[in-house]
């Protein structure tokens, strides 16, 4: 039984040719567009005083629209923020809120484990993780242990946690503690 559905990316499109050139250098174009928007917002950002990290500015090739991916403690009025980079990019821009494990997802890694992570890769769904997970796994409560990259407990914690009812109740017992003489 899967802990979690296998990765299907829906939405895909299909591969019109190869790259030419002239594709190579308009993907190149975006990307340095993207940097140099990323360094000013968070510029604005930080002028505006606004309590908001700035994770990515994405231009889709057409270059008409921009999305602004962010992550906030709280609710903030970036109205002022999108209309200056309205005027200085000559575009439509949406603002996209993340949460901490999107951010991670978005932003990619390694994990405790030494593999990329697992959000940024396979995972679509993010299930709920409980500290009586760990605990029924006998991990060690230490936050820095059962964290992640994203500061929420890891997602790995789900994946035997179905399994340790059934296994606890085939398992022999455990022996007692030995007595100190």
């Amino acid at each position: 039984m899967p802990v979690f559905k296998p990765c299907q990316k829906s939405g895909a499109r299909r591969i019109l040719r190869a790259a030419n050139d002239d594709d190579s250098a308009a993907f190149d174009r975006k990307i340095q567009r993207e940097q140099a928007a990323k360094l000013f917002v968070q510029e604005r950002v930080r002028s505006l005083k606004l309590e908001m990290k700035v994770s990515r500015v994405e231009f889709p090739l057409s270059g008409r629209k921009a999305n602004v991916f962010f992550t906030a403690e709280h609710r903030i009025d970036f109205r002022q923020l999108v209309r200056e980079i309205a005027q200085r990019f000559g575009v439509r821009v949406q603002m996209t809120q993340l949460g901490a494990r999107d951010e991670a997802r978005l932003l990619g890694g390694i994990g405790v484990c030494g593999k990329t992570l697992c959000c940024s890769t396979w995972l679509e769904d993010f299930r709920p993780i409980s500290i009586q997970m760990a605990k029924r796994q006998n991990l060690s409560l230490n936050p820095s242990k059962i964290s992640g990259q994203c500061g929420r407990l890891l997602c790995c914690l789900a994946y035997e946690d179905d399994q340790y009812p059934s296994g606890r109740k085939s398992a022999p017992a455990a022996a007692p503690a030995p007595e100190a003489s």
